[in-house]
């Protein structure tokens, strides 16, 4: 199969695309048919090489170049995303699964964003002057080197501009792994910057498994691993990059609450529970599973939940009239109804769905499960699928305290039309991310993150731009220098 904007090559290097067939081949599979639509091949050790040592060659003139300069280039490619907004998004969705009803509006989108907020910020790096007395010290912001973006399989566009943007408005040269398992996108971000007027080298785009990402971080010449992932790689990835003293970002998975109080409006309230659980068919790390409701409108939030989860159009991803696509890959799909039932066996009752769709593809129904207790594993773990747990509550403090009761902290929400409330729950939340009355906007304006196992360090705004920079302090002296001999 044939379709738009198909990458040339499995790897770009160096300003452009590099093909290397010695290395592990990697089918390219449709989810929504379980076609093969593509191959591309794993990074040899010369492959890595050759992206590194191009990273770094390009790296130091363009951390000399001036904030203006470089975001200019930003700009630019995030215009070149948008004109091409509708190739892209068929890309993402042969990547993916995803609807382009979907795709269309939340991937090369917000991965334009990204360039844009990034290129206009760029130019506003400054450090600061610090007087002390006669003396003063100054600070300058300076690139941090060769930054390593490992990317998730589920939002492949997004992610390689999220990481490479602030990377780059910052001076910094970037080698990016996208997942086996969604790795045309990428490429195409590689191309159009470097279209755009991005010197060559600057971002790079290798392919592989686990032990190229692990020759990655493990190279001196990396000064930066930014991973988008579950906990178990971000624990070995973070190890990883400690050993050598690297500068990490990590952004992992989550179980996250949403709390419903009787006097939330149902339809936002429901409106948000999908938003938190079935969008992108349940594969986001912030997803909100743990979908705590006050037992006054328990019955009422699953009646409507039920209607309106059971108007959801499953079929061709390119049609965009469908708005529930497959799952990603048939091993994710076999995990996801593995735990459908297991929430079955541990007494769970389910609303909805609970089956695999009987069509080609990997296609799962929109589940809800009623009932759930906090000790099942479908209210324990992340899924990362198209499974709500629904669990009942009576009193505020009970549903706080439920809702932190997990090693987890990427993201909660909370629907009340008592705003005191709300912000007196958003503050108790243990989370990186909260929303009130709503769920999953991730505007690029604003810092994305969570705590405890979910990560360190946060994506988007001016806070991305700490962690892909570091401060030099100057001491001036305007006097003698004395000292005790």
């Amino acid at each position: 199969m044939t379709y738009p904007t198909q990458p040339t090559a499995s790897h770009f290097i160096d300003g452009q695309y590099v093909e290397d067939r010695s290395g592990t081949p990697i089918p390219v599979v449709y989810p929504a048919t379980g076609e093969v639509i593509a191959t591309v091949y794993a990074a040899t050790p010369a492959i890595i090489d050759r992206a590194l040592t191009a990273a770094g060659r390009a790296q130091k003139a363009w951390g000399q170049m001036t904030g203006t300069q470089r975001g200019r280039i930003l700009r630019r490619a995030a215009d070149i995303l948008r004109d091409r907004n509708h190739d892209l998004s068929v890309l993402e969705t042969m990547d993916t699964g995803k609807p382009l009803q979907e795709t269309l509006v939340a991937d090369a989108t917000s991965a334009a964003d990204a360039l844009e907020y990034f290129g206009g910020l760029a130019g506003s790096l400054t450090g600061e002057h610090i007087q002390l007395g006669a003396d003063f010290v100054y600070t300058k912001r300076e690139p941090l080197g060769v930054c390593v973006g490992i990317g998730a399989w589920n939002y492949p566009t997004q992610i390689a501009a999220w990481k490479g943007a602030p990377a780059l408005a910052c001076g910094n040269a970037m080698v990016f792994k996208p997942s086996e398992t969604t790795p045309l996108c990428a490429l195409k971000v590689a191309e159009i910057l470097h279209e755009a007027g991005l010197p060559a080298g600057l971002y790079n785009v290798i392919q592989g498994m686990g032990e190229v990402g692990a020759a990655l971080v493990t190279d001196p010449r990396v000064d930066k691993v930014s991973l988008t992932g579950s906990v178990p790689t971000g624990r070995k990835v973070y190890a990883a990059a400690a050993a050598h003293i690297k500068h990490v970002t990590m952004e992992l998975g989550g179980k996250s609450p949403i709390l419903v109080f009787d006097d939330a409006d149902i339809e936002d309230a429901v409106g948000g529970a999908i938003l938190g659980n079935f969008y992108s068919s349940g594969q986001v790390c912030s997803n909100g599973t743990r979908v705590f409701v006050q037992k006054g409108i328990k019955e009422a939030f699953l009646k409507r939940l039920k209607e309106r989860v059971e108007t959801a159009i499953l079929g061709d991803p390119l049609d965009e009239a469908t708005n529930f696509g497959p799952m990603v890959s048939e091993r994710q799909m076999n995990i996801v109804l593995g735990y459908i039932e297991a929430g079955k066996a541990e007494g769970a009752r389910l609303v909805t769905g609970g089956t695999r769709v009987d069509r080609a593809g990997y296609f799962l129904a929109p589940t809800v499960f009623a009932d759930v207790t906090d000790d099942m594993s479908i209210a324990r773990e992340e899924i990362f699928g198209p499974v709500m747990s629904v669990l009942d509550f009576t009193d505020e403090a009970d549903a706080i305290a439920r809702a932190n009761d997990t090693d987890f902290g990427l993201a909660a929400g909370v629907f009340t039309r008592d705003l005191t409330r709300a912000h007196r729950v958003v503050a108790a939340f243990e989370a990186g991310t909260c929303y009130i009355n709503t769920y999953n906007l991730a505007p690029v304006e604003a810092p994305f993150g969570g705590s405890k196992m979910s990560g360190v360090g946060r994506e988007n705004s001016k806070a991305a731009i700490e962690h892909y920079s570091q401060l030099k302090s100057v001491y001036v002296a305007m006097g003698k220098v004395e000292a005790p001999y």
